[in-house]
């Protein structure tokens, strides 16, 4: 699409556009968090700058949210053998943590034996590359 210098927003406003989009759930309440229409708002998600801002933005803030995930695992971690163990607690919460564990622990087996697989599949990619150079 052709991009047209009258509906290219300035600076100020794609920043305002981006956090606006980020912090509500439609494009209509965004655009009316700016003063912009509905209408204006849907031209400028149509620019391919706008929308490569826009998928950046988001994944900034999809990776802070993960971050916050990582921080918070440690607890998790001590909470679900704490839950497990703890004949206070009902037997179905105690079964429903132990698969938790489990199952996290199959999945943590499982991923490092595909990093081990990706990367003994890279080094013999490296290495038939060099051989045929």
């Amino acid at each position: 699409m052709k991009s047209n210098k009258s509906h290219t927003p300035s600076e100020n406003r794609v920043s305002r556009a981006i956090v606006a989009l980020l912090e509500n759930p439609s494009v209509e309440k965004a655009a009316a968090a700016i003063n912009v229409s509905p209408v204006t708002m849907w031209r400028w998600m149509q620019q391919t700058d706008f929308q490569a801002r826009l998928r950046l933005a988001r994944r900034r803030a999809y990776s802070q949210c993960v971050g916050r995930l990582q921080q918070a695992s440690s607890a998790a971690v001590g909470t679900l053998p704490r839950i497990m163990t703890d004949l206070a607690v009902p037997a179905g919460s105690r079964v429903r943590a132990a698969d938790s564990v489990l199952d996290h622990a199959a999945r943590a087996i499982e991923i490092d034996d595909l990093d081990a697989r990706i990367s003994d599949l890279e080094r013999a990619a490296e290495k038939s590359t060099l051989e045929i150079e």
